[in-house]
């Protein structure tokens, strides 16, 4: 049986962007200077004279870095891992020729080997800044024939190394947040999948909260109808043998009992209503045919009802279908002064189509509080879409088009 309103599994995309760390940024500059060595090393160790082998290592740069895409790109998001940096992996990576392999490649060949300079170049400035503010250190250990030549030398190259401390204590940090920045760039989706991959995670999300909704409407029918509903009919059935039995009573209270007699039935009245309003038992049980039939069977006016559904659709598409029809006859019954509804639902491939007509006096407006407004929430919580055509005069149809994906 085709099953409507289909699902895929919840995709989780997300990346916690921790503090990366200096330690794990390092621990990346092996693979950066592997990779720098395979690049290189052809180059350096090339003859003056080129035989066809010697020619056959200018490949080596272009094709190892290619071929071990794959393993260096594992190994950077398990480093990043660590660090809680999740960088997942993307749809098409797996197809060689795709701009996720382009990209994983650009971050080992370019991006990589220029983080690898940039280690080196703070390294080396914090060696200097070391150097230039010890320098008066130095020329009270060595006074003749070393650097700084005077004090005032010293004195600048102190100030120098100050204001270089100042800026790479700024800077320092930067290197390890560019480092995973990249990495989840140029390693993990691009920004049209990561657009795709939120809007699965909202539908995803919005589909559970209309079933969560849904099966607390089913719980609260189950328990009104279990619990509350049952004890006021027992409630009726006493006071109706109470007004049976106790003939003796006087006028006032017989009165009173009558009344009270009255009351309870009519709060089971209302009450089946707002059960049946909540989520009728036998929609659930025997499917939407029978569902309004029963709804067609009580409605207060003649009800012509057509339902061509080759298939039961899912639970909330076919609770949203219901309660159009519910919230449609009940506007038709309170607004129209219509003789006559029809209702059809049509079941295609891709759509469910319900449609509501009435002779009434027409003029309905969606914005003007009868109900429709939230009727159009209801079916756009499923993707749904909603038509009102209600000329003054009449007629008024309503028409539901909801999703059913086989």
């Amino acid at each position: 049986m085709p099953a409507c309103w289909s699902r895929s599994p919840r995709r989780t995309y997300g990346e916690n962007m921790s503090r990366p760390t200096w330690p794990n940024t390092v621990a990346a500059m092996p693979l950066h200077a592997v990779v720098v060595a395979v690049i290189v090393a052809p180059w350096v160790s090339l003859p003056a004279k080129l035989p066809v082998a010697t020619l056959a290592l200018l490949a080596v740069p272009v094709v190892v870095p290619v071929v071990a895409s794959p393993v260096l790109t594992a190994a950077h998001r398990s480093r990043l891992a660590r660090v809680g940096v999740v960088i997942p992996p993307s749809r098409d990576e797996r197809v060689w020729r795709s701009m996720a392999r382009l990209r994983q490649l650009g971050y080992h060949v370019l991006v990589g080997p220029l983080l690898l300079l940039a280690l080196l170049a703070v390294i080396a400035g914090w060696l200097l800044v070391v150097v230039g503010g010890t320098s008066l250190l130095w020329m009270w250990v060595r006074p003749a024939g070393g650097l700084p030549h005077s004090v005032w030398e010293a004195c600048a190259w102190t100030v120098a190394a100050v204001v270089g401390g100042a800026l790479l204590w700024w800077a320092t940090p930067l290197l390890p947040v560019v480092d995973a920045r990249c990495a989840a760039v140029l390693l993990g989706p691009g920004d049209g999948e990561r657009l795709s991959r939120r809007v699965d995670d909202l539908t995803e999300s919005r589909a559970g909260v209309v079933e969560a909704a849904d099966a607390e409407r089913r719980r609260l029918e189950r328990d009104l109808h279990d619990g509350v509903q049952q004890r006021l009919v027992s409630l009726a059935v006493n006071l109706g043998v109470a007004r049976a039995t106790l003939a003796d009573l006087p006028e006032p209270a017989r009165a009173v009992l009558d009344d009270a007699h009255d009351q309870a039935k009519l709060a089971i009245a209302e009450l089946g209503h707002l059960v049946r309003g909540l989520h009728p038992p036998v929609l659930e049980d025997r499917g939407l045919d029978a569902a309004l039939s029963g709804l067609a069977g009580t409605a207060a006016i003649p009800v012509d009802l057509t339902v061509r559904l080759p298939y039961r659709p899912d639970p909330a598409v076919e609770a949203v279908a219901y309660f159009v029809v519910s919230e449609a006859l009940t506007n038709v019954i309170k607004h129209a002064h219509a003789t006559r509804a029809g209702v059809v639902v049509d079941g295609g491939p891709e759509t469910i189509v319900v449609t509501v007509e009435d002779d009434g006096v027409g003029g309905a407006d969606p914005s003007g509080g009868t109900g429709l407004a939230g009727l159009a929430r209801r079916v756009a919580s499923v993707d749904g879409d909603l038509r009102v055509t209600s000329p003054p005069g009449g007629p008024t149809t309503v028409r539901a088009e909801l999703p059913c994906v086989r």
